[in-house]
């Protein structure tokens, strides 16, 4: 098979979960161009698609969920003003999608995937994982705007700055990690939290999220969720939910 039809990323949908896999276990789910591609487009579509509401990404195999960017290719495409930067760029992808994202993670998630992990709304990781932040080592400051988010500024400073493994028990501790389970159950945890989330308003969900990612000072946070808030109150769906709630409160009918 081409590398061209090779299917570097596996989609399967579970209800209204889907789930994108990294599918190059041989090479430790290596980010290549194409792969990189496919994933895109894979959120592409589950995005476009009314019957998912939330997407899981994981990776393909029990050793990783990627060791990061895939090196040969990084080195051939090497030029005098260094790596091309061409191809679309699925951390980005991530972070635009309407839709809450979950990050499966099991094994070695380094550099690139790194990146991408913490791109995504919630992770959740095997007892296994490692995360490890390469960039510096290449002379890039990848990763300097988000992970602070996540983790405060001093620790996002140490991990990126030292290069240092971050185990599992330690990306629990310091929020990097949303929640740490057995490795051979990481994607069934991360489908099952999927689905409980599936299960709200989908307006709320994407509202929230929405103002979540904003990094607005409180006041222009408040405002912009006043916004949503009104939004959501006039659709349908808000008020069949709050007629259900009213009525299970209640007890009538």
């Amino acid at each position: 098979m081409s590398v061209a039809t090779e299917r570097l990323v596996l989609v399967e949908k579970r209800g209204a979960v889907g789930i994108a896999t990294l599918n190059r276990p041989e090479k430790h789910n290596a980010m290549s161009a194409a792969l990189g591609k496919q994933l895109y487009d894979a959120i592409e579509a589950f995005e476009a698609d009314d019957e998912i509401a939330v997407i899981v990404l994981t990776g393909a195999g029990e050793r990783a969920f990627s060791a990061g960017g895939d090196m040969t290719e990084v080195r051939n495409r090497m030029g005098p003003n260094g790596v091309s930067g061409d191809g679309p760029n699925t951390g980005e992808r991530v972070r635009s999608c309407t839709k809450p994202v979950i990050a499966a993670i099991r094994g070695i998630c380094y550099g690139g995937a790194a990146q991408l992990a913490i791109s995504c709304d919630i992770r959740i990781c095997g007892d296994d994982t490692r995360f490890r932040f390469v960039a510096a080592q290449y002379g890039m400051p990848a990763c300097g705007a988000l992970l602070p988010r996540i983790v405060g500024d001093a620790k996002a400073k140490e991990i990126l700055m030292t290069v240092d493994i971050v185990h599992a028990d330690e990306a629990l501790r310091v929020g990097l990690a949303n929640q740490m389970v057995p490795a051979a159950e990481v994607l069934e945890y991360a489908v099952a939290m999927g689905e409980r989330i599936a299960g709200n308003s989908q307006i709320t969900v994407r509202s929230l999220k929405r103002i979540i990612d904003a990094a607005l000072p409180t006041e222009e946070a408040m405002k912009l969720e006043r916004e949503l808030g009104r939004e959501a109150r006039e659709s349908s769906d808000s008020e069949r939910r709050f007629k259900a709630a009213a009525t299970r409160v209640t007890g009538t009918s």
